[in-house]
Formats: structure tokens, sequence, C-alpha cells
């Protein structure tokens, strides 16, 4: 038991300022993500509703790729093969010039396009649950499409689409594991690095687990308390 609080203490013989700061990572890479994840999403949202056949039918391949491979093959295909496509173009300029993407901003656009894939679908349902008749009275009031989209359907689409981006918000907070095979030092490399270096994989990796289980059990309450607070402001309404 000696062994175990040396090994889960603070300092030069513990690693609990290692997996501190890989949660750090997780953190901050899923909050990284979400606002790109929730843009690009209702963006193609957006497009799917369009007049414009071109751009649904753009917007229907984008989420059926996204949708469709594996989060893992999506990872490696943004950081191998947007770096090597990169190299490839600066070499046609500078033969000597070398790219390398930072796994950070790899993980963070890997994951923001799956997230977006699924967010636009959770966008799309929230739209139409929304009666015509919102859109027909607005206009019918004098007010134009940005200012009917900004104070007429947006607070209703939140409403709506809440619970759906909770469930998404969950899994990106997972998914966000994935980002070790690249070498980004998040909870479950600096997890297995430690189990790795101690022989302690149970210890280490039931830590992440435990980590993973709280951070999802906070963000239950949290996305619970601001549920409730869209409800009570749509009775308010």
């Amino acid at each position: 038991m000696e062994r175990v609080f040396t090994l889960l203490s603070f300092g030069p013989e513990g690693w609990s300022d290692d997996i501190a700061a890989g949660v750090l990572v997780t953190v901050s890479l899923a909050l990284a993500t979400l606002p790109l994840g929730l843009v690009v999403g209702f963006l193609v949202a957006l497009g799917k509703r369009s007049n414009d056949r071109l751009l649904r039918i753009a917007a229907n391949i984008y989420t059926t790729l996204f949708r469709g491979l594996p989060e893992l093959l999506t990872l490696f295909l943004v950081f191998y093969g947007a770096q090597i496509g990169l190299q490839k173009l600066v070499h046609l300029f500078d033969p000597r010039a070398n790219i390398e993407i930072n796994a950070f901003i790899a993980g963070m656009v890997a994951l923001g396009a799956v997230f977006s894939s699924y967010a636009s679908e959770v966008f799309l349902a929230a739209f139409r649950a929304i009666p015509q008749g919102q859109y027909e009275g607005s206009f019918a009031v004098g007010l134009s499409r940005l200012q009917t989209m900004r104070l007429i359907i947006l607070p209703q689409l939140v409403r709506l689409a809440l619970p759906g981006l909770s469930n998404l918000w969950l899994i990106l907070l997972k998914d966000t594991a994935l980002v070790s095979v690249i070498g980004l030092a998040d909870t479950l490399r600096q997890a297995g690095i430690a189990a790795r270096v101690t022989k302690e994989a149970f210890l280490f990796f039931g830590i992440a687990c435990l980590i993973y289980l709280a951070l999802a059990m906070l963000s239950s309450v949290a996305l619970g308390a601001i549920e409730r607070w869209a409800e009570r402001s749509e009775v308010s309404r």
C-alpha cells in the first residue's frame, strides 16, 4: 500500500503530476473542439436545408464521410495524410522546407470533423421540430431572415438540440483518448507511460478509468443545469 501511495504522489517519485497534466490536455482538447464542431455542424445543417441542390449534396457527402469513417482513421488521415500533402505542396516551392502538424491541432480538427457531422444531424432534427408557422409569422411582422434566425429560431433550436448535443459532448470527451496514438500527452497516454515504467498497469489504467468517469459525471451535472436553465428561459418567454 505504501508503494501505491508513493506512485500516486506528486513529485519526482510519483506520477500524479504527469497524470494531472494529461487531464488538463484532455479537457483542453475537448473544450477547444466543442465550439469548432458546433459551428461547423450548424453550418452543415443549414447547408442541408438550403435551396441550392449542390450545397445540399456537399453537406450530405460531408456527414456521410465523417460519420462513416472510424474516428481513429479520421485522426490518422488528418495527422499523417495532411502532413504528407502539405509537405509535398511546400516542396514545390522549397525542397528543403519541413512541415510538421501539431498533434493538438490535428486532434482538434479530426475530432471536430466527426463531432460536427453528428451535430449537424442533431441541429437538422431540431430545425424540423420548429413549426413552419414560426418563420411565416416572423416574416409577416417584418423581420428579416437574419432577425428571424437570431430572435425566433435560435433560442428554440438551442433548447431542442441540447439533449442530443449533451450526448455528443460525452462521446467527444471519451474520443479525446484517441489522440494518445499520435503522441499527445493526454490522460490515457500519461497513464500508459506510468503503467509501462512502474509495471502497475491495473493501477494506472484504473486511475484513468476513474478520471474519465469523473469528467463524465461532472459534465452530466453541468449539462443538466444548462438544460434546466434553457427550459426555464423558454417558459418565461
